[in-house]
């Protein structure tokens, strides 16, 4: 029977994928296990419709390299130094204690040192998607317990990028200690010529080639230059360096996100790398034969205790011996405590290049599934947790409230005093004049690159991206300020108010709209108060000719408000 094409191929995984995700997050679990399901559901191990695999794998490499992408695009050097104390030992003791009792338990199944070595390794490293989606549920991701979470886990993704770029250079070497650290120098010495070519022309190179493309205005031309810059870095690492297209993806995203256009590179690439994202899960699931796992079954038991119950045991140890708040030891183990992409990523690099068996790969999808399942349930539970145990003798003294900016501190961002404006046209300019001129310190929003890299120079806040992103609001401060103004009257102003709100339910919003017909459109997305520029030049004329009639002042602000009455409610 000739296998599925690609279209067909690609509709059936995202059709599965969209159901059993929508299944799984109605029943309050991630939907990535919905898509793990859906793999499994249009693989070859189970019955009824059977997708083309090696489409599935070559569709899922695009998804993988997007995802190193987005990991390197979002790495704040100064957020992950700001954190390290916590961040660098506590990664490094957990993915140790993980990796030895994973091989130990690969050990005790049979397996070689090695083999047993790299299983142990993929149950030490936890998935960057859950671990965002976990923390923003439960509206921790910008709080200090969040900030250390996300540092762990980026030091956890810089050594798996390591073992990566080692475990090729290794395989068919003589184990011998000169045959090892001449494979390890190898390996580094093409990733330090990468890494210094990447700097060279990243600095130079690509933000010129982004400031010509983004002088076109051309919304499609940006986004298809972040994708060649992703795929292109990622396969010439490949074909030129002979490192992984993983590597190179995340190279390529260091180099942009060390650009002026890291925001919006991340807004503009987020849907395509989403949707291949979802492809490389399901493509993940496709490789699970729920019958291997009984082959195994307390070994894929052991690994789902390792990464659930014993290396958040060893994180929380770690934070509760260097003195952190209660809640920190409670919330970052909790989010940890599970496997995904980077797991998959090496499970299936080992199984190609023979270290790994087959069951390896069933056994951490397994885990993985697992894990994520249960990971959400426990992170809800953290907050009756630390209730109880404030309440002991014991644990009273571990109290420090979890703030917004870091471990004991106060956030900067005090609500009175900080405002987003969105847009620096004219009436833009004006208000955030007027803002300065009263002690409010305005932040500006703006797709101008030009106009954000001025403001920066006159020590004005600015922030080149789209306004209608999550990402670019947060990073403006919307969650905490007190004042969101929308100067620019375009048609994403309502889009942009929505999503402020859903960030900030408490912020005060002016928007601004050019008709009178979009008037109720910005109120419904959550405007309070909104201006039309119809509307203020008929009031404008309406002043001006009582005036010239002759009407008294009292006269002109009565009429005044009756027409501001009929034309903007």
């Amino acid at each position: 029977m000739q296998e599925p094409g690609l279209i067909l191929t690609l509709a059936a995984a995202l059709g599965a994928a969209l159901v059993f995700g929508y299944l799984t997050q109605r029943l309050g679990l991630s939907p990535i296990v919905g898509y793990l399901i859906a793999g499994v559901a249009i693989g070859p191990h189970t019955p009824g419709f059977i997708g083309n695999a090696e489409l599935a794998e070559q569709l899922a490499e695009i998804g993988v390299i997007l995802l190193m992408f987005g990991v390197g695009l979002q790495l704040h050097v100064e957020e992950l130094l700001a954190v390290r104390r916590a961040a660098v030992p506590g990664a490094a003791a957990c993915m140790s204690v993980a990796t030895l009792l994973g091989a130990l338990a690969a050990r005790g199944a049979g397996w070689t040192w090695t083999s047993a070595l790299v299983f142990g390794l993929t149950l030490s490293v936890a998935s960057t998607v859950v671990l965002v989606r976990v923390l923003s549920d439960a509206r921790q991701l910008h709080t200090s317990s969040g900030h250390i979470a996300v540092g762990w886990l980026v030091i956890e993704d810089v050594i798996t990028v390591v073992m990566l770029v080692l475990l090729p250079a290794l395989v068919g070497t003589t184990v011998t200690p000169g045959g090892v650290a001449a494979s390890i120098g190898a390996a580094l010495l093409k990733v330090g010529v990468l890494v210094a070519l990447a700097v060279v022309v990243g600095v130079r190179a690509i933000p010129r080639l982004l400031d010509l493309v983004v002088a076109t205005r051309s919304r499609e031309l940006f986004t298809l230059m972040v994708l060649v810059l992703a795929l292109g870095i990622a396969v010439t690492s490949t074909m030129v360096f002979g490192v992984s297209m993983a590597l190179g993806a995340f190279i390529a995203g260091l180099t942009v996100g060390r650009s002026d256009y890291s925001l919006r590179a991340a807004t503009e690439a987020l849907p395509m790398r989403e949707a291949f994202a979802v492809l490389f899960f399901v493509s993940i699931g496709m490789l699970l034969d729920p019958l291997e796992l009984l082959t195994v079954p307390w070994l894929t038991l052991a690994a789902l205790v390792i990464v659930v119950f014993a290396k958040p045991i060893v994180a929380a140890l770690m934070l509760a011996a260097m003195r952190y708040p209660l809640h920190a030891v409670l919330t970052v183990p909790s989010a940890l405590a599970q496997i995904g992409e980077f797991s998959f990523i090496l499970a299936a690099l080992a199984r190609d290049l023979g270290v790994l068996p087959e069951a390896a790969l069933d056994i951490v999808v397994a885990v993985s599934i697992g894990s994520i399942v249960i990971n959400p349930l426990v992170s809800r539970a953290v907050r009756p947790v630390e209730q109880r145990l404030m309440q002991t003798r014991l644990f009273r003294g571990m109290g420090a409230r979890d703030t917004p900016a870091g471990r004991g501190e106060k956030s900067s961002l005090q609500p009175e005093d900080r405002a987003v404006v969105i847009g620096y046209g004219p009436t833009g300019r004006t208000v955030a004049r007027l803002l300065r001129e009263n002690g409010i310190a305005p932040t500006i929003i703006d797709l101008n690159l030009d106009t954000v890299r001025a403001l920066r120079q006159e020590g004005v806040s600015a922030v080149y991206g789209d306004a209608r992103d999550p990402d670019t609001l947060v990073t403006a401060g919307v969650r905490h300020a007190a004042t969101l103004i929308v100067s620019g009257a375009d048609s994403s102003a309502p889009e942009a108010i929505r999503a402020a709100r859903e960030l900030n339910p408490a912020v005060h919003v002016f928007a601004r709209g050019a008709y009178l017909r979009d008037v109720p459109q910005l109120r419904r997305a959550g405007a309070e108060h909104v201006f039309s520029g119809e509307g203020e030049v008929a009031l404008a004329m309406t002043e001006a000719v009582l005036r010239r009639l002759g009407a008294t002042p009292d006269q002109i602000d009565r009429e005044r408000h009756r027409v501001h009455g009929e034309l903007l409610g």
